[in-house]
């Protein structure tokens, strides 16, 4: 006669008490994202809001700031390169960061030395990587004249398109390193099993790659893609020190065109505005990526073993 199987102890975690321990653990980090999140954006918003010159006394003006901002002329066109950085930075960045994540992802020692030279411009300000590359790309003093090669003597940050493409470019290069690193540890826990299955039944390394390394790092593109599409809202150091948004408003981004009307023209308000719409452009995108990534983001790598 077989006895019973013991029911399985509920863990200190499903008690009341361990829910309560786990609820303080949280505590200060909740407690640290009011003051430096939710404070801050409740500011903002209200500074939207209202007349400010940043020195002087607050006053209230409702929706006038919202109303000269949309009517802006200049709105359209810094909204359009904004989204245009945003795609193109995606497009250049996702395919490098993906195939050079894969490529790491391989247990050589020699790959170890290259996975740390590749994360070095990631260390490095954007300001000095600005002004690093303004000054190869210089006309006259630049890398072109050093080296004497005329097809790089252009006038790289004087011509809209190519001053475009060379931001784009320089973001590339800062920020792949970054998510190469993420694709390498997405990349590493793929249970290895999947591959050996693949060999036996013949598949390439190639057809490795499709069939079984992209759809197990489909929740690892959604997490990077999030990264590269919210972070590029926040570019202005590297394009104010680059290019200043130019020439024209070529490169003029809305973060830099929310820099130049609070801290030069001294308005907060109309500033402000800028501030709470690339919140809510980052957050209805981040929402966008997330619902495309499934409504179970929780799903196990082993998904097709």
């Amino acid at each position: 006669m077989t006895t019973p199987a013991p029911s399985p102890s509920r863990s200190s975690s499903s008690s009341p008490a361990g829910q309560q321990s786990l609820t303080w653990f949280a505590l200060p980090a909740l407690i640290f994202v009011v003051i430096f999140g939710v404070v801050p954006l409740v500011g903002i918003v209200a500074l939207s809001f209202t007349t400010w010159d940043g020195i002087g006394s607050v006053s209230a003006n409702g929706l006038s700031n919202w109303k000269d901002v949309i009517t802006d002329p200049g709105m359209p066109k810094a909204l359009w390169v904004t989204f245009l950085v945003m795609a193109l930075s995606w497009l250049v960045q996702t395919p490098m960061s993906l195939l050079i994540g894969v490529f790491l992802a391989g247990h050589q020692r020699y790959r170890a030395l290259l996975a740390v030279i590749y994360f070095v411009p990631l260390l490095l300000s954007s300001a000095a990587i600005a002004i690093t590359w303004k000054a190869l790309l210089d006309p006259n003093f630049g890398l072109g004249t050093g080296l004497g090669i005329g097809l790089l003597n252009q006038d790289w940050l004087g011509k809209g398109p190519l001053a475009l493409s060379i931001v784009i470019f320089i973001v590339a290069w800062q920020f792949v390193p970054f998510h190469s690193l993420i694709y390498q540890g997405g990349v590493r826990q793929i249970p290895a099993s999947l591959y050996e299955a693949a060999q036996l039944d013949g598949a390439g390394r190639i057809r490795q790659f499709f069939s079984i390394t992209l759809p197990q790092l489909k929740f690892t593109i959604i997490t990077s893609s999030t990264l590269m599409v919210v972070g590029s809202l926040t570019f202005f150091d590297l394009i104010f020190v680059l290019t200043a948004g130019g020439p024209g408003d070529a490169t003029r981004v809305l973060a830099l065109d929310m820099y130049i009307r609070g801290f030069r023209g001294n308005l907060m308000g109309p500033a402000s505005v800028i501030a709470v719409i690339l919140v809510l452009v980052g957050l209805s995108l981040a929402l966008l990526l997330r619902r495309l990534g499934g409504t179970n983001n929780n799903e196990s790598m082993l998904e097709g073993a």
